[in-house]
């Protein structure tokens, strides 16, 4: 593997990833795989610090429509996240790689609560982190909490897989002319209303200045390629 350009990374996977072939849950293939890239990318040196979301089993928005309080609904969602958080960490584990699911709710019986300090630890001691349960509040997503762990925890860029090749001008899953583009400020992507993430976590990266590239994790190595930095995906600018 070519030698590395970051240091400490953050990777925010959605939840629907992790669904790879199926309908629902988890594809037992994509999360072998993808367990398979971070360990190799971590043999390279890279400290690495992964967010994931709850949506391929609960979603709060989606909750709230059938009739569930929304503050509940959220609490379902981020105990989603903490299910596929335990998935990743056992996948990296039997990999012989040490691993960490650190949740930002209390859950002892499982997995330790999240303090910055505990995690700068664990990847000091070469140890991958998976962060679990959003920031631990209702109404904010996963993408939120992503921002804010890696401003928090110092990464150099925030990695955000998704199923499409990067940032649109529109739905290229409903446009097929849609057009990519290779770099955009995040004074554009707010402007242009471009749904990559919610507000609150482009305007956290954006007044923090960090750098955010979007890219397809499903196609095969793309995860290594964006560690690498190669020319794939999408990368905001401030």
């Amino acid at each position: 593997m070519p030698s590395r350009i970051y240091q400490r990374v953050l990777l925010k996977l959605s939840g629907e990833a992790l669904i790879g072939n199926k309908k629902y849950g988890i594809d037992d293939s994509f999360i072998s795989d993808l367990a398979s890239q971070l360990v190799d990318i971590h043999k390279s040196n890279v400290q690495l610090i992964i967010v994931i979301g709850g949506g391929n089993f609960f979603r709060g928005s989606d909750l709230v429509n059938l009739g569930i309080q929304r503050v509940t609904a959220d609490n379902m969602g981020m105990l989603a996240t903490v299910i596929n958080s335990l998935a990743l960490q056992s996948k990296i584990k039997k990999l012989n790689v040490e691993c960490r699911v650190m949740s930002s709710i209390t859950i002892d019986a499982v997995c330790e609560k999240y303090i910055m300090r505990r995690a700068e630890r664990h990847l000091e001691k070469n140890r991958i982190i998976v962060l679990a349960a959003g920031t631990g509040n209702p109404f904010f997503t996963t993408d939120s909490a992503a921002s804010l762990r890696a401003i928090e925890l110092g990464a150099e860029i925030m990695l955000k897989g998704t199923k499409v090749d990067g940032i649109y001008n529109k739905d290229p899953i409903k446009y097929s002319d849609a057009s990519l583009y290779k770099e955009i400020s995040y004074k554009d992507v707010i402007a242009k209303n471009l749904a990559v993430m919610d507000a609150t976590a482009v305007v956290m990266c954006k007044e923090n200045n960090m750098p955010l590239k979007v890219f397809n994790i499903l196609k095969d190595g793309n995860l290594k390629k964006a560690i690498l930095d190669d020319k794939i995906g999408t990368k905001k600018r401030r």
